[in-house]
């Protein structure tokens, strides 16, 4: 039951193909990434300050995803990749920049999905082997994953993606990640405040939201969506760059009745 308070974990616990994560200042959001052995990580970043790019003083408030220095020397092991951007390798101790180490689950029940309230944490889809996880870590640490944008491409997009092989494909999306899931599903829990009129006291009204908040959170999963398609990483790749990509590179998820 402790996975349903807290993913953190000891570094003894990982291993490679982990999809790891360390949330940044305040709490306010989770730098993610690929664990890839050795005490080495692989992540993508728009570099420091930079994570949002909104171009104002928000990117620093929530804290760069580039890897650096908690004490402001340069890593003796990764260098200065404090104008890195895209996706990068960097030392545990580097991409944690001083924070906890979470393990990101998968195929969780929607019990224990419904039971974990922050966004960005698990997933009902399934992961790959940690073979296929590396394989496509590694391919995109040489290749790139297109232009992040915290949006519709960040660094929990990147996470999954590795993981699972899956992608939206529906132009208008809010991608895979479900940090942002969580902050759609909250604005929609906001939106449902006219259901008040449903409610004769606060308490209603609180139910009302929690239960738009936890349903938004659950439809925005990319374990349950159907607007998604399993993607080899080097038909990815090969699109991303007007490369003529392989042929049957693209598989469509079939969805079993739920």
């Amino acid at each position: 039951m402790m996975g349903v308070f807290s993913n953190k974990i000891d570094r003894e616990e990982l291993k490679p193909g982990d999809h790891i994560y360390s949330w940044r200042k305040a709490y306010i959001y989770a730098h993610h990434g690929i664990y890839v052995g050795d005490g080495k990580v692989i992540h993508f970043t728009r570099a420091a300050g930079q994570e949002i790019g909104t171009g104002t003083s928000l990117d620093w408030i929530l804290f760069s995803s580039s890897s650096r220095s908690n004490t402001g020397t340069i890593c003796t092991r990764c260098g200065d990749q404090s104008k890195l951007h895209g996706v990068i390798m960097s030392c545990l101790d580097c991409f944690l920049a001083g924070g906890n180490l979470y393990r990101f689950d998968y195929a969780v029940s929607p019990a224990f999905f419904f039971a974990k309230a922050r966004g960005g944490t698990c997933t009902l889809a399934a992961s790959d082997s940690s073979d296929d996880v590396l394989h496509r870590a590694k391919y995109l640490l040489n290749n790139g994953f297109g232009i992040y944008c915290l949006f519709k491409n960040n660094c929990e997009d990147f996470a999954i993606y590795c993981k699972t092989g899956l992608l939206v494909v529906t132009a208008f999306s809010v991608g895979r990640s479900g940090q942002l899931a969580s902050l759609t599903a909250a604005v929609s829990a906001v939106a449902s405040s006219p259901l008040r009129f449903l409610t004769t006291s606060a308490s209603g009204l609180a139910v009302v939201a929690s239960g738009m908040y936890c349903i938004g959170r659950y439809v925005s999963d990319i374990g349950i969506r159907r607007d998604v398609e399993k993607i080899p990483v080097e038909s990815l790749v090969a699109k991303s760059s007007g490369l003529q990509e392989p042929e049957a590179a693209t598989e469509t998820v079939e969805r079993s009745q739920r």
